[in-house]
């Protein structure tokens, strides 16, 4: 019986190749060649007025909630079922997380209840693209519209998926990916800030070069760069920027080959859905995802837990996801709830990601099956 580990870092081959180059140019520092390349493949990809590397989606996160101009006391409406940085980026600049519950098909933020989380002090919506299925875009940004708000996609999990044929993170104002090595397209660490909203170009730049106007001067626009506002180090190395474009060079490819692999526990784990004993994603009809993971819904944390344990027993590691944030230590001092947490709580309690990464082949989705079906069916 082979080991099957949760997550196994792709590399395509010429990662290594491109990093030497990058310190054969001497340029290890951020905003070389590579950055660039990234940049533009990014662009292009996206539709994006501008896209920036960063060292993480943190810090594309964090370079959003700077350009919301969030000040003390407002209001970001945001899921509760997220990771903590979607949270802690506002926090930091002393924003109020309004956390509201998720719907119970593709785990993301509930639209229907957004506009009851809205106050006189709410400034800006992150929609949080959950396991690169999109959230309704087209809803969120008419709210936004109708009441001034911004929109910040967390797209942390999107890049290859598409809402009714738009790339996400390119159709809020403002949208954020990460390369962390968990996810589709890899650098180690990693992330990226797409700034669709061109007036908030300049500044974005600024920001991210720790508040200089640096780039301005590699552009002729200026004689010499100074500190023109708040920023901070938000630019990854080229040895990051170098990985990552070996991995962008063949996007196409890793998101087949992971397609694959889903729709392959998607078929082999149909009938354990039709007995009960399990959900499925559920994927809407205008949504192209990217096989960012595969998860299943047990019926109960009970029955999660204990397939975790069998499960590692017969050599799959497997791992439950987020802790709700409203209900989390730090969620309860800086947040607030509107509503009722139904299915976030629910959804915590009871999903199980399956091993998915590129190189897995059906003999290992069938193990993983095969396990699932000997621990929970009757």
């Amino acid at each position: 019986m082979e080991f099957i580990p949760f997550n196994k870092p792709y590399m395509t081959g010429r990662e290594l190749s491109y990093i030497a180059q990058a310190h054969a140019n001497s340029h290890l520092s951020g905003d070389g060649n590579f950055t660039k390349k990234c940049n533009m493949w990014l662009e292009a990809l996206t539709g994006a007025h501008k896209a920036l590397l960063t060292h993480s989606c943190t810090a594309a996160l964090e370079t959003g909630a700077l350009l919301a101009d969030i000040q003390s006391g407002d209001e970001v409406i945001m899921p509760s079922y997220t990771f903590v940085s979607t949270a802690n980026a506002f926090v930091l600049r002393g924003g109020v997380p309004v956390f509201v519950d998720i719907r119970p098909d593709t785990l993301n933020i509930d639209e229907t209840l957004i506009e009851k989380a809205i106050t006189s002090r709410t400034k800006a919506i992150v929609p949080v693209h959950y396991a690169g299925v999109a959230c309704e875009m087209d809803v969120i940004m008419d709210i936004a519209k109708r009441h001034n708000l911004l929109v910040i996609e967390d797209a942390a999990q999107g890049i290859m998926s598409t809402y009714k044929g738009r790339p996400l993170g390119s159709i809020g104002h403002l949208g954020a990916y990460s390369f962390h090595e968990t996810k589709n397209i890899i650098a180690g660490e990693g992330g990226a800030l797409l700034v669709n909203d061109e007036h908030f170009a300049e500044r974005a730049e600024i920001i991210r070069e720790k508040g200089t106007n640096r780039s301005q001067l590699f552009r002729g626009q200026v004689d010499k760069y100074t500190w023109v506002d708040i920023g901070s180090s938000y630019l990854p190395g080229e040895i990051t920027a170098a990985f990552l474009w070996a991995q962008m060079e063949v996007a196409e490819a890793i998101t087949e080959k992971r397609l694959a692999i889903w729709k392959h526990y998607h078929e082999v784990l149909a009938p354990l859905e039709t007995a009960g004993v399990l959900r499925r994603p559920i994927i809407p009809e205008d949504c192209r995802h990217n096989a960012h993971m595969y998860y299943i819904l047990l019926q109960s944390l009970e029955k999660r837990n204990e397939l975790i344990d069998r499960l590692q027993e017969q050599g799959v590691n497997t791992v439950f996801h987020y802790v709700p944030l409203h209900s989390s230590l730090a969620g309860m001092r800086y947040g607030r709830v509107c509503g009722t947490m139904i299915n976030t709580i629910s959804v915590s309690d009871c999903l199980l990601r399956l091993p998915l990464w590129v190189g897995m082949g059906e003999m290992h989705i069938d193990q993983t099956a095969g396990a699932i079906k000997r621990t929970i069916c009757p």
